[in-house]
């Protein structure tokens, strides 16, 4: 094994790898993980950090637990494609909520006055294109499909997420055409406090925008939060056999009782944001009555 360091989604972890590993594929997802993907030299700080031990399954991938240290076990192709970046994110989720941090499938921006906005929403739910559109207003990028909500002394907090946006082609006849990935400019670089949240629904059909209360939270926004907040320490998305293995396995056995309630604290710390539904005909009239709402 190699002992190397790692520092990914805000916190930095001892790395031991398999020797003669290629690293190079997961390096060029950094830009894809919040906080990026980083080998370094293991350092005198890494004594007192998490320990990811990645080694080549001899049957199943899986993964283990055994205090601070996290066995990871991954076929040899997935350990040499861009997926061990994805993996080893994932694996250290607990370590990042131990530590009061949680990755979020969310995009998030932050207003010219330096506020931090979540932008909530299922997959279609517009949150990319309305992100784009505050971009164009003013707003700094935070983050787009993959943020990080953190608390700091019962303070929420915005941390940057990914800072890559796969955008759709404006050409309709280009629907079916691989999303070309772009650069957040500019982009947030420390972290801000969180404003509000907003949950999206974007769509032609919608009448006329609205902003509607979503406090107190209704029986299926609780269980949506429940669920988010959960996601990435569940490890459903990112399977340990890549993108061209069997998308469906174990949950990893990352979670404790501890955070489950940390995370059912910050459901209720997030109950005394602002919290809205925002329903709007296009991106654009949404981005606009963000901009109202927090300016």
């Amino acid at each position: 094994m190699n002992p190397a360091a790692v520092a990914t989604g805000h916190l930095t972890a001892a790395l031991e790898l398999p020797a003669g590993l290629d690293t190079g594929p997961a390096v060029t997802a950094a830009n894809r993980l919040p906080g990026g993907w980083h080998l370094c030299a293991p350092g005198p700080e890494s004594r007192d950090c998490p320990v990811l031990e990645v080694a080549y399954a001899d049957a199943e991938p899986k993964v283990t637990v055994d205090g601070q240290t996290i066995r990871m076990s991954l076929t040899r192709a997935t350990a040499r494609s861009a997926t061990l970046a994805y993996t080893t994110y994932n694996a250290l989720e607990r370590a990042r909520q131990e530590r009061q941090m949680l990755t979020l499938h969310a995009n998030a921006a932050v207003t010219p006055r330096g506020r931090g906005v979540l932008l909530l929403g299922n997959k279609g739910a517009g949150k990319t294109s309305v992100t784009l559109a505050l971009g164009e207003r003013g707003w700094t990028h935070a983050g787009d499909d993959l943020t990080v909500l953190a608390e700091h002394e019962d303070e929420l907090l915005i941390l940057p997420g990914k800072a890559t946006a796969a955008v759709r082609p404006q050409d309709p006849q280009l629907w079916q055409a691989p999303k070309p990935v772009v650069n957040l400019t500019p982009f947030l670089r420390a972290p801000v406090p969180l404003a509000g949240v907003i949950r999206l629904t974007v769509h032609p059909a919608v009448p006329r925008p609205l902003l509607v209360p979503a406090t107190p939270f209704s029986a299926n926004e609780q269980l949506r939060l429940h669920e988010a907040l959960a996601r990435y320490i569940s490890g459903l998305p990112t399977p340990l056999t890549g993108p061209n293995g069997t998308p469906y396995g174990p949950v990893w056995p990352l979670d404790t009782l501890p955070l489950a309630r940390w995370r059912t604290h910050l459901i209720a710390q997030l109950a005394q944001q602002p919290y809205t539904y925002l329903y709007a005909p296009d991106p654009q009239t949404a981005a606009d009555l963000i901009t109202e709402e927090y300016t």
